[in-house]
């Protein structure tokens, strides 16, 4: 089978109703289904019709077809006195695995990070995700373990 190029790109507008789909997807790969509340309009709202968007996404493509996915966002302020990126959301298609897309969107999300002089990638990955943790060393990324994540629901 001859597969086709995958490009990566910034999301745009139109890309709302698939992007969501990889999203509950992602949600139930990670087995938070049961609390996903994003709709394609919240999509569509809060990343492409704000002003400040609350998210930025990078798509990967591959002819027609939407392979995968990586949603961040930015952390202005710093204790090193330069922004940060913080990635929220890495999923590819299960047919589409195995061909370095993931480490595409990753080298597209760093190149995204030099050119906004950020000093560090941020993100959390689920304990039990031992492929998600292999892939991120792969790519020469560090586990840390001096700190704790805390949530407080309100």
């Amino acid at each position: 089978m001859t597969h086709k190029q995958i490009n990566i790109r910034k999301a745009v507008e139109s890309d709302s109703e698939r992007l969501w789909g990889l999203m509950r997807d992602l949600a139930i790969f990670e087995k938070y289904i049961d609390v996903f509340a994003i709709t394609p309009e919240i999509v569509r709202e809060k990343g492409f019709r704000k002003d400040n968007p609350d998210f930025y996404c990078l798509v990967a493509e591959s002819g027609d077809e939407i392979a995968g996915m990586l949603v961040y966002y930015f952390l202005p302020y710093t204790a090193q006195n330069q922004p940060a990126i913080y990635m929220k959301e890495l999923y590819v298609e299960a047919k589409y695995r195995g061909r370095k897309v993931g480490e595409k969107l990753m080298e597209a999300l760093k190149l995204e990070a030099v050119q906004n002089n950020c000093g560090q990638i941020k993100w959390t990955v689920a304990p039990w995700n031992e492929g998600g943790k292999r892939f991120y060393e792969r790519l020469g990324a560090n586990q840390n373990n001096e700190w704790i994540n805390y949530e407080w629901n309100v």
